[in-house]
């Protein structure tokens, strides 16, 4: 079977903990019947399958003897139908700002646009029960520190999105 190519996702990836705060968090908020990703910050949603070679490259300089950028889950954002923890990283904006000039031509609108650093923990759900769990989240939020461990490269093909790349920080 001949793979077609395939659209390129970029995350961040989370150190183990904080990953699976996440995670646990996705699982009990997100429809289970559409919860087919672990907990993600997605870098750009849609880059052309022609520039894996370079975005590897690329990453692998933003993120080789590199230390981690500063990061933290500072609020929480209403997705309409869903809840997300807003993320503050400038030094993780930085990086994705530099991708983005070098692939500027190739961004799609939705990767050309503003930036809005999240991790979506649920989604796909009534209004009203996204607004139940956004007030009950923030009843009791406070702002953590989240360990950004590296960035990596996924295929989309449609369903789970299948590893390509992993860039790890030092």
């Amino acid at each position: 079977m001949i793979e077609t190519p395939a659209p390129i996702i970029v995350t961040a990836l989370f150190s183990r903990a904080d990953q699976a705060w996440l995670d646990g968090l996705r699982r009990q908020h997100f429809p289970p019947e559409r919860n087919q990703l672990d907990a993600h910050l997605t870098l750009f949603h849609h880059l052309p399958p022609s520039i894996a070679d370079e975005l590897k490259h690329r990453l692998a300089e933003e993120t080789r003897g590199m230390r981690a950028p500063v990061a933290r889950a500072a609020g929480l954002i209403s997705l309409g139908r869903g809840v997300a923890f807003r993320i503050e990283a400038p030094e993780l904006v930085a990086i994705r700002a530099r991708l983005a000039e070098a692939f500027g031509p190739l961004l799609t609108p939705q990767d050309a646009g503003g930036w809005r650093a999240h991790v979506t923990i649920q989604n796909k759900v009534t209004a009203s029960v996204a607004k139940l769990l956004l007030t009950d989240l923030q009843r009791g939020f406070q702002p953590r520190p989240v360990e950004i461990a590296g960035l990596a490269t996924w295929w989309y093909r449609g369903g789970p999105w299948e590893p390509l790349s992993r860039h790890m920080f030092a």
